[in-house]
């Protein structure tokens, strides 16, 4: 009967009867013992009335291979392996203790005896793995067995694989490690969590730390730490290591290292570097490398290991060099000064040295230069000031040049200048209005407003020119130069000498370091205001000026005079200097030049009726400024003599009245006198028209009168020709008809006269064109054979130089004996070839031709002693020699 079955038969509680297949177990409990027992299957079980059943059926427990579990309160066994009982029956028990089992040898199950607690269920047992480690604590004091060693509670140790952990209960597993693989240029860094001996034999101290440099798989301790792992640097001829000592303490080199030193690792000393575990890496140096036209210097040079603080070091290239540590550049790397025969370097001097390219002592402070063509490299006692380019210089041109030393500023102009040591540039200040004068055309912008009485418009056109000029700054440290215009002429004062000097144009002017320019403040606008436009350069004129003033006459009839004025300085002798200070004697010609006028004619006018000076304000305005002469005459100008001013010509550009009734008044009568004279112009023309149209009337009658009797004449005439005409019509048809047949016949004669002379002329020209062709075509004909024959002679001639040269050098090539040996080869090799066979006759014929015997025998009887045959080209095919 299944668990299930039993199971279900009792689940009412009904029945007891029990049925417990094989491996299954229940606790009975007697109640009245109080002892729960242990009932194994298979078995039918019947309970009792004072029997109850706590658990069951239960499955027993099975341990396979390699498998294990946790029972907690076993039963004690005795030596036999059997389980011990009180004297009540009831299963001995140890409390609060564990028993680990593992499978039985027979894999048979077993059940739990009463008070037993399954703490964890068949579990597969533990594989650790090659490179891999459980590390394990002990809870209890024990005996290992497999190493003999006593362990105490607390205790820490590994268990390696490859194995498989069988567990006790004496000891826990903390964890599992796995060994940290350490690659080539790789390293591990360990920390003793308490003193051990580690892997190499070495006594370490807790808290020590240590590298684990050794290629392969490393698996730690059970009292170290992996702290992290450490690749190495890899060190180049272009990259180094600095590192700084934590510790006391000797590097891989065998060299002692101080607590808080610094060195560099370079490839001389390894290829690859670790750090070790008292070194701190503070930074990658980089390689410094010089060519051959750069230098450095470095500040606080290493030498011998120690730092030589406040010193330098001059270090030139070509070299590639690290620096060491607290070692740095000043300025980093510099370029060798390379100067041309313009250029120039400025030294100073910062630390007493001896000069050896001088051969002289430097003191601080000294100030020296060094001209071009050459290279220099400056020593680590001298400081570079500046780099010196001489300045080229046009003959108009120039620069302000200011002595260090004693302070004096001077010009140099139209010269390439160099600036020496004890030389600067000087800035030449002028101000504000003249820095704006310069820049502007003396001309074109000669009647500009500089003041803030302008219209809007004219604020805004010198705002424009003002931001304009402001954009070009000019160098301050060039000479200032003016182009003085035609006909003018500037002041320059110099405040050293206290002198002042007009140069006239035009002329280029050239400032000096102490001179000025003369600024002039003019009156302008209309009417006249002062101080509105301001020059550098007088204009000398002619040219004019236009103002307002205002007068009153003997009436009290005030008007307002717009006059225009021409002028012009009159000026004998540009060299005479008194003369020419005149020019500049009055600061504002043009206002007071306005001035004086509008005085003159204001007293000439006051004395003068409204009427008179309305008819005659030409005259009166001329004369009162003007003058008489002694014969009454108006002069035709008016000389201003501080300053040598000419007013020559006054233009009166209009009149108006200031009052409005008087203006209302001269309007009225200007309409009236322009109505009276619109009437009597109009009455003239209408009276001219009238006579005119009389005068026409006449012209034309007369006219008529002609026409008709001209047109009667002609009638006349008409009336003549057509009676002549008649008669000549009547009588003049015959005649025309023999005329034009006469001269018909006349020209038919001619032409066919002409015609006959021209055809003998064609016909001579052509046969004297033809002779002329045939002679032509035979000179051409001849001439070509004559060439021809020319050409074939002389090619006969030449080709048979060239055969006999040939022949010539054959011959010469060959030699004479070489040529009678070949002619005679054949002949002798017959005779030989006969002489060979003994033969002292023979006859070779084809056959087909005749032969003479008689001969034949006639040359045998002669005493023959031989017969040469010798092929040929005969009819025959073969000829016969005879030799002797």
């Amino acid at each position: 009967m299944s668990k299930t079955t039993a199971t279900s038969d009792n689940k009412s509680g009904s029945g007891p009867l029990y049925r417990i297949p094989p491996h299954y177990y229940i606790h009975v409990l007697d109640q009245n013992t109080n002892v729960t027992r242990l009932e194994i299957g298979p078995k039918t079980f019947i309970k009792q009335d004072n029997e109850t059943v706590t658990i069951g059926p239960e499955k027993m427990i099975t341990v396979p291979p390699r498998h294990y579990c946790v029972i907690e309160s076993p039963v004690v066994r005795n030596e036999a392996g059997e389980v011990q009982f009180d004297k009540n029956g009831q299963a001995k028990l140890i409390h609060a203790d564990l028993d680990i089992r593992l499978a039985q040898p027979d894999q048979a199950p077993f059940p739990l005896y009463p008070g037993e607690i399954l703490r964890q269920p068949v579990t597969p047992l533990k594989v650790v793995p090659a490179n891999s480690a459980l590390r394990l604590k002990a809870v209890l004091d024990f005996e290992d067995e497999t190493t003999h060693e006593q362990r105490r509670a607390g205790d820490e140790w590994l268990f390696e694989g490859p194995a498989t952990y069988i567990p006790r209960k004496e000891v826990s597993v903390e964890e599992q490690i796995r060994a940290t693989v350490i690659g080539s240029n790789q390293a591990i860094r360990l920390c003793a969590k308490k003193e051990i001996i580690d892997r190499a034999g070495q006594h370490r101290v807790t808290g020590e730390e240590w590298l684990v440099k050794k290629t392969g798989a490393y698996l730690p301790l059970a009292y170290e730490t992996v702290v992290s792992v450490e690749n190495a640097y890899v060190l180049t001829d272009k990259k180094a290591l600095h590192l700084r000592a934590l510790r006391t303490f000797t590097d891989n080199f065998d060299k002692q290292r101080m607590n808080g030193e610094e060195w560099l690792v370079t490839l001389a000393d390894t290829e690859t570097h670790i750090l070790s575990v008292y070194e701190e890496l503070v930074n990658v140096v980089n390689v410094i490398t010089l060519t051959s036209r750069q230098y450095c210097v470095i500040l606080d040079p290493v030498a011998d290991g120690k730092p030589q603080l406040g010193k330098k070091k001059l270090v030139v290239g070509e070299k590639s060099f690290f620096l060491q540590p607290g070692e740095k550049l000043e300025n980093g790397i510099q370029d060798v000064f390379i100067l041309g025969e313009d250029e120039g370097v400025i030294l100073k001097c910062i630390e007493a040295f001896k000069d050896e390219q001088a051969k002289v002592n430097r003191n601080p402070g000294d100030r020296w230069m060094i001209r071009g063509p050459t290279e220099y490299i400056p020593p680590t006692q001298v400081e570079v000031v500046t780099r010196q380019k001489a300045i080229p210089l046009d003959e108009n041109e120039g620069i302000y040049v200011r002595d260090i030393k004693t302070g004096c500023v001077r010009a140099v102009i139209g010269e390439t200048y160099m600036l020496t040591q004890d030389e600067e540039l000087w800035q030449k200040e002028l101000p504000k209005q003249v820095e704006e004068l310069l820049s502007r055309d003396a001309l074109s912008e000669r009647n500009v407003l500089t003041r803030n009485q302008t219209s809007d418009k004219s604020k805004s056109q010198q705002q424009t020119t003002t931001s304009n000029t402001n954009l070009a700054k000019r160098d301050k440290s060039k000479l200032i130069t003016y182009r003085v215009p035609h006909n003018a002429c500037v002041q320059i004062y110099d405040y050293k000498a206290k002198n002042a000097r007009i140069i006239f144009g035009p002329e280029l002017v050239l400032l000096g370091p102490d001179e000025h320019f003369t600024l002039l403040s003019l009156s302008g606008s209309v009417p006249k205001k002062p101080n509105q436009i301001q020059t550098l350069c007088l204009l000398l004129g002619p040219d004019f000026f236009t103002d307002v003033i205002v007068i009153e006459t003997a009436d009290h009839a005030r008007l307002s005079l717009q006059l225009s004025y021409n002028w012009h300085f009159q000026i004998s002798d540009t060299t005479d200097e008194k003369e020419a200070a005149k020019l500049f004697s009055v600061p504002d010609f043009v206002g007071d030049a306005a001035k004086a006028i509008a005085s003159r004619i204001r007293g000439a006018v006051a004395g003068t009726q409204f009427d008179d000076f309305h008819k005659n304000s030409a005259q009166i305005i001329r004369a009162s400024v003007f003058g008489l002469d002694a014969n009454q005459h108006i002069r035709d100008k008016f000389i201003f003599p501080q300053n040598n001013l000419v007013i020559t010509s006054i233009d009166i550009q209009s009149v108006e009245p200031v009052d409005q009734r008087t203006r209302d008044a001269l309007q009225k009568s200007v309409q009236l006198a322009i109505e009276i004279t619109t009437n009597s112009q109009e009455a003239a023309a209408k009276h001219e028209a009238s006579r005119r149209e009389q005068e026409a009337k006449g012209l034309l009658e007369r006219q008529r009168i002609k026409d008709e009797a001209n047109a009667e004449e002609v009638r006349r005439q008409l009336l003549d020709l057509q009676a002549l005409s008649a008669a000549v019509e009547s009588t003049g048809q015959a005649k025309a008809e023999a005329q034009s047949r006469a001269e018909s016949a006349r020209i038919e004669g001619e032409a066919a006269v002409d015609q006959a002379g021209l055809k003998a002329k064609a016909t001579q020209i052509e046969a004297e064109a033809e002779l002329s062709r045939l002679q032509l075509a035979r000179e051409a004909e001849i001439k070509f054979l004559r060439e021809q024959n020319e050409l074939e002679i002389s090619k006969k001639s030449e080709m048979s130089r060239i055969e006999t040269e040939k022949f010539k050098l054959q011959v010469e090539s060959i030699g004479a004996s070489t040529i009678q040996s070949i002619a005679t080869s054949g002949p002798d090799t017959q005779v030989k070839l006969l002489q060979a066979l003994g033969l002292q006759s023979m006859l070779v014929t084809d056959g087909r031709t005749p032969i003479n015997l008689m001969g034949f025998g006639q040359g045998l009887l002669g005493g023959l002693t031989s017969t040469a045959i010798k092929n040929s080209k005969s009819p025959s095919g073969y000829h016969v020699e005879e030799n002797d």
